[in-house]
């Protein structure tokens, strides 16, 4: 698979990073397109601790990249903003409300917001992972024109009912949930099991 994991100025970087770790080590993705929003390096720096646009990569993998590309949001020529680049789909994760709005309006005047606006037209997977609370009549009348358009609405909401030690965990279950959705169930997933 060939799929672009964006990362936008919302709160939950831990939900990017854990969700870049699990493609880059799936052995079912061939490649990455990674982008982060100019707003998501403050949010990284704050929360994560890591600094910076060079590098950022192997900064938030630990270890240098074996097929993750990284991107400038500004460059709206990147090849992810051609419908004829070949991809299976699309996750923003954290995705701002910022960027929902671009997405749900056709504002493609940013990478992210291009390539989803691709993904989109193109009938591909596109999961919008919203963070944010509460949300006001704007941001769910976004979210309903979004979802129209074909893009899947995918709060980060963690679950508690298989009992995460910390919050890596309950970022980390939440992606393999999102993962799952585009046909990427990993094995380290926690599944609910029916009663005997």
């Amino acid at each position: 698979m060939h799929l672009t994991l964006a990362i936008t100025g919302a709160s939950g970087a831990v939900f990017g990073r854990e969700a870049l770790r699990a493609l880059e080590a799936d052995e079912r993705v061939a490649r990455v397109h990674f982008v982060a929003s100019e707003n998501a390096l403050r949010v990284l720096a704050e929360e994560l601790g890591v600094s910076g646009r060079n590098d950022l990569v192997e900064k938030l993998l630990g270890t240098a990249p074996a097929k993750t590309i990284q991107h400038s949001d500004a460059d709206i020529g990147a090849a992810i903003a051609s419908g004829s680049h070949p991809s299976n789909g699309m996750i923003v994760l954290p995705c701002s409300m910022g960027t929902l709005a671009a997405i749900a309006h056709g504002l493609a005047d940013s990478l992210i917001a291009r390539a989803a606006d691709v993904t989109l037209k193109e009938g591909r997977p596109l999961l919008l992972c919203l963070r944010e609370t509460p949300f006001n009549r704007i941001h769910l009348r976004n979210m309903t024109l979004a979802a129209e358009a074909g893009a899947t609405i995918f709060p980060c909401i963690p679950a508690f009912y298989n009992h995460p030690v910390d919050s890596d965990e309950m970022a980390r279950q939440f992606v393999f949930r999102v993962l799952a959705h585009i046909g990427l169930a990993q094995p380290g997933a926690y599944v609910w099991k029916e009663e005997p």
